[in-house]
């Protein structure tokens, strides 16, 4: 038939993703904060980002050089979507590189995330809900030299031979939604970021009643008194070695003297009953410390809690250490064969065994037994040369267990020290110990970061301004994931609801508690048909499914952002 033309468009979730997006102002705090070049045209900047969000949410694909081509093959369902003209020539690689540029500024990412996490607490209600703060480390290829953020450090990926940067998160439960994202390079200590990143947060919270929760690399007294100072509260665990380790040996003298009762903490299984999750004790003591020249003094609560969790999963590792130590230790002075060095030099073997013992944190637990051996073998005349008797000699090694030692290093496994300075009656000791325990929840926020959906390795930007920008760019992605979660999830416990058809493979199963991630899968396959005709143009939307619908219903948006008859420039309003 002349003069017809068909056009075909999936749409997929990206109407939920820029309604959601809207939602929380990302379009209207960029473009309220962003004064545009007098000559620039084209989308604004609010609009821009909030697009290429949706892009990268929806395809779990960060690379600038695809989002042109998505844009232009979504070219119908954009323009309808955005109250401004649009062109697939909006999303080059020079224009959203222009984004990054704009985020990696330190003054206007700090004006971008306080109006955001001032905007969000308020809508969501999060006033009262502690802040976790952490860190990871991102790997990336890119040659280290001359570059200020890609440096060799730690390793949290376990990739020592490759440069990394840092990323610092400072996390607001109960969903783990950033407040605070700091990028900085990756030979930086972890101790040093925490007083940043709370500094950062409270610009959004305000000082005050906040209780901040991180591993024991925030457990320095810098970090605490800076956390006192300004009235709010911490929580962490002190870190296993040194005066630590010595303190917790002290603190449990009692325990073993059966001097120190123990309290039996309590948490409740999804069936209503109780069992128990851990025993425990507290301490209180003194704790004083200058900050910007003043001295402080306050009272700090030391929680000495056994879990018998965290002590299978520790003998476990212990097991396995001394195993591993054992056996390399042996195979230091194996049976003579060919190709095998032999030790000659007992200091030599001496200083291998001690760097074994180090590495996998056995010293003293291993006794360790030096012979020298001498082999004798005897030579045949041969021609010219007379028979001989020839002495070689060599160093072997015997291991044993130390098994005192060994007991007493298992005893105390399973037993941490945490610290705070939060009054009992804010946070008693089974309160404390059962709110750290949902630490998971910001390692989830790293995995969603670093692996799918929004996939920041590998990086695929090398300038440091370009992948300071991404990671933000990307964090803003993590808060849309973070909380569409947490109003599934809230709406379904208020209604007392599951949801089914979300596993591919199990229609029947249901869950409370889905993922983002499968609620967007949910909304795959919808298109958006256009017949353009000689006189008319008819557009067609794929039904909704009931599924869909719900979720839509969960999240408090209509499902006239997927009908035809609102599918336009009034579907969102400025």
């Amino acid at each position: 038939m002349t003069g017809v033309d068909i056009h075909t468009e999936r749409i997929d979730d990206v109407p939920l993703l820029l309604y959601f997006l809207q939602q929380m102002g990302i379009q209207e705090i960029f473009d309220s904060l962003v004064d545009p070049h007098g000559n620039r045209q084209g989308l604004s900047v609010g609009w821009l980002t909030s697009a290429w969000l949706s892009y990268i949410v929806s395809e779990s694909d960060h690379r600038m050089s695809e989002v042109e081509s998505w844009a232009e093959a979504q070219q119908e369902m954009l323009s309808e979507l955005i109250p401004q003209p649009v062109r697939s020539k909006d999303f080059t690689d020079d224009r959203l590189a222009d984004v990054l540029s704009l985020l990696s500024d330190d003054k206007l990412w700090e004006e971008v995330e306080s109006k955001l996490s001032e905007r969000l607490i308020v809508v969501y209600d999060l006033e009262g809900s502690p802040v976790r703060v952490d860190s990871t480390t991102v790997s990336v290829y890119h040659d280290s030299e001359g570059n200020t953020l890609f440096r060799r450090g730690h390793s949290k990926d376990h990739r020592p031979d490759l440069a990394q940067f840092k990323v610092m998160l400072g996390s607001l439960d109960p969903m783990g939604m950033p407040l605070a994202t700091l990028v900085v390079s990756g030979d930086r200590a972890d101790d040093r970021l925490y007083i940043p990143a709370i500094s950062k947060t409270r610009q959004s919270l305000g000082e005050g009643g906040r209780l901040y929760i991180g591993d024991c690399k925030m457990g320095s007294l810098e970090n605490r008194v800076y956390v006192h100072a300004g009235g709010d509260y911490y929580l962490m665990p002190l870190a296993q070695i040194g005066k630590a380790s010595d303190l917790l040996k002290e603190l449990l003298d009692p325990v073993w003297k059966k001097a120190q009762p123990l309290q039996r903490l309590y948490r409740e299984t999804n069936n209503g009953d109780r069992e128990v999750l851990a025993l425990g004790f507290e301490i209180p003591r003194s704790q004083k410390a200058y900050q910007d020249g003043k001295l402080l003094v306050w009272q700090e609560r030391m929680l000495v809690v056994y879990s018998p969790s965290l002590a299978r999963r520790a003998r476990r590792g212990f097991n396995k250490r001394l195993e591993k130590a054992r056996d390399e230790i042996l195979w230091l002075t194996p049976p003579r064969r060919k190709g095998r060095k032999q030790f000659d030099d007992l200091d030599a073997l001496q200083k291998e065994v001690q760097r074994i013992l180090k590495k996998h944190r056995v010293e003293g637990l291993l006794e360790v037994r030096y012979t020298r051996e001498i082999q004798r073998r005897s030579i045949r005349k041969y021609r010219d040369r007379p028979a001989c008797i020839r002495e070689k000699m060599r160093y072997v090694v015997e291991v044993s267990y130390n098994e005192e030692a060994i007991r007493k290093v298992r005893r105390t496994l399973g037993w941490r020290i945490y610290v705070t300075n939060a009054p009992k009656n804010v946070l008693p000791v089974e309160k404390a110990v059962l709110t750290y325990r949902q630490a998971p929840r910001i390692e989830r926020n790293f995995s969603r970061l670093k692996g799918r959906p929004l996939g920041v390795h590998p990086l695929y930007v090398k300038r440091d301004n370009h992948a300071c920008g991404m990671v933000r760019l990307l964090s803003l992605a993590l808060r849309l994931l973070t909380l569409v979660e947490h109003e599934v999830r809230e709406g379904l416990k208020a209604a007392g609801e599951t949801l089914s058809r979300l596993y591919a493979g199990n229609p029947k199963r249901k869950t409370d508690r889905p993922t983002t991630e499968r609620l967007l899968k949910a909304f795959r396959g919808i298109t958006l048909t256009v017949v353009h005709l000689p006189d008319q143009t008819i557009r067609h939307v794929t039904p909704l499914s009931q599924l869909q619908k719900r979720i839509l219903a969960l999240l408090g948006l209509s499902t006239s952002i997927y009908e035809i008859s609102d599918l336009s420039k009034d579907a969102i309003p400025p």
